[in-house]
């Protein structure tokens, strides 16, 4: 069995924002030579998401304008945990509802993706360096 673990370093300048990273985890693979197996991606950070969805700016407003209706940055003083000097708390379920992780089957080489499918990072407390891991597992 072949495996790869590799480290991607993000740093979205506003609070929030999303990153296609699909060229990032296909050059992963390609760095492998895994053929037929299982790449995850997860988010290192509490705080910031990785998910599949299609990369078009419409659905990235959208997904913007959802989460803060679900999850309002302000008033911080709503969220118990900011009680303790934070103001991320909205980040955190943010976080909880976009997801932590990706799971891809690998095939011939590539990335199983179906029609339209990207892989991104999901930044809820951005404005610092926060990181994603990739591990590949396969033949």
């Amino acid at each position: 069995m072949k495996t790869l673990r590799k480290e991607l370093w993000f740093h979205v300048p506003d609070r929030r924002g999303f990153q296609n990273i699909t060229p990032e985890i296909k050059k992963a693979v390609r760095e492998s030579d895994v053929r037929d197996g299982l790449c995850l991606v997860n988010a290192m950070h509490i705080t910031a998401s990785v998910f599949i969805n299609d990369d078009e700016r419409g659905l990235h407003g959208d997904y913007e304008r959802w989460l803060e209706e679900l999850a309002p940055h302000a008033p911080i003083e709503r969220y118990r945990h900011n009680d303790t000097g934070e103001d991320n708390a909205d980040a955190h379920l943010k976080r909880q509802i976009m997801g932590r992780e990706v799971v891809v089957a690998i095939t011939e080489g590539a990335l199983d993706l179906g029609p339209w499918e990207q892989v991104f990072y999901g930044e809820f407390d951005g404005r610092r360096r926060k990181r994603v891991l990739v591990k590949i597992i396969g033949e």
